[in-house]
């Protein structure tokens, strides 16, 4: 599949520390598309990952939406409906529950400044983030791997991190 296949629209749903907000950096670049981190929208900047109330997330998610030339990460069920009316293309990144760990140990201890990451915030291991990828995150795959199936948007599946490696190379992606 080509980047171009996807429109101008792109959704890339996927557990934590999939790699989502790299993936959407990379291709907004490539494509001159607005890159939209979910996780910037729903907590407020400036916390400790602090959410924000939900019908101020809801309005500014259905802002970023309406918007023609995008490419939006993230999950939050709550508007994915919404979301994806609007999409034109689907990345879903399914990569396993221990590289997801892995990668959010590596980004809490040793990456001071990364992509998605929260203005002014901090990023510290929690246990509710690791319970969110060792117990939730497993649930959620068969959801998004159904509906992921049910789409008749052009989309893509990257089931490893060497999937989603080969994915930059194709398409001739640079990570930020």
């Amino acid at each position: 599949m080509n980047l171009s296949d996807l429109g101008d629209r792109i959704v890339i749903l996927g557990p934590s520390n999939s790699g989502k907000s790299t993936l959407a950096d990379a291709i907004a670049r490539k494509r001159g598309l607005q890159a939209v981190h979910l996780d910037l929208l729903f907590h407020l900047p400036n916390t400790d990952w602090e959410q924000r109330p939900r019908d101020e997330f809801i309005a500014l998610h259905d802002s970023a939406i309406a918007g023609e030339r995008w490419v939006m990460d993230g999950n939050y069920s709550v508007c994915m409906p919404q979301r994806l009316r609007r999409a034109t293309g689907l990345i879903l990144l399914d990569i396993s529950t221990a590289s997801s760990l892995l990668r959010y140990f590596r980004r809490t201890l040793f990456e001071k400044d990364r992509l998605g990451a929260l203005e002014g915030g901090r990023d510290s291991v929690k246990w509710d983030m690791i319970h969110h990828i060792a117990v939730t995150t497993p649930k959620n795959r068969k959801k998004y791997q159904a509906m992921f199936e049910e789409l008749a948007l052009p989309k893509l599946r990257l089931s490893s991190l060497r999937a989603i490696k080969q994915c930059f190379r194709d398409w001739g992606l640079t990570p930020g």
